[in-house]
């Protein structure tokens, strides 16, 4: 299992890492389209190919081919979106909010799954990339759709997991090629 290759490429100090991979993927409460387009999405926003590399074809066998684009599409989109909203947030500025984006995202109108999965795994990516506007954007629209905090958690786990891990697998990849 992928999964299991994951963890055990982690070193000792990301011990804590390692149990929440198993806790937040292996164990989670999440429909299969849920969890493995979450999962997806997350490993294309951590920009980790060891990541990526690892959970893609575990997410591609549980996906169906429009719920594996879809998930792409995710990470896709909210890699535009996440900078283009926080940077507005950031701005002093605030005339900048009132002008018109003028950018496609018609992506999110027709993502080719339930609404709801897509914009969970959304929300997920903007956990990633640090968007609170659209943090706050998604989880009204999943909580509006009846969803309870504890999905919209789970992807926050997923993300904040699969985020660490990238971090730690990247940074010992850099650490070894130094001394190698």
């Amino acid at each position: 299992m992928a999964l299991d290759d994951l963890k055990s490429a982690l070193p000792d100090y990301a011990k804590d890492l390692k149990l929440n991979l198993g806790s937040v993927i292996g164990n989670s409460d999440l429909p299969a389209q849920q969890l493995w387009g979450t999962v997806l999405s997350c490993a294309m926003a951590t920009r980790s190919p060891a990541v990526l590399r690892e959970l893609e074809p575990e997410a591609k066998a549980n996906l169906s081919p429009e719920a594996y684009n879809a998930a792409k599409g995710a990470a896709a989109i909210m890699g535009m979106n996440n900078v283009y909203y926080r940077t507005l947030h950031l701005l002093s500025d605030k005339e900048y909010s009132s002008m018109r984006a003028g950018l496609r995202m018609n992506i999110i109108g027709t993502p080719g799954v339930e609404k709801i999965d897509f914009e969970l795994w959304c929300f997920a990516v903007s956990a990633i990339n640090g968007c609170g506007q659209c943090l706050d954007s998604h989880e009204a629209v999943l909580r509006k759709a009846g969803v309870d905090r504890e999905v919209v958690q789970a992807s926050m786990k997923i993300a904040a997991v699969l985020q660490a891990v990238a971090g730690v697998l990247d940074s010992e990849a850099a650490l070894a090629s130094v001394t190698a």
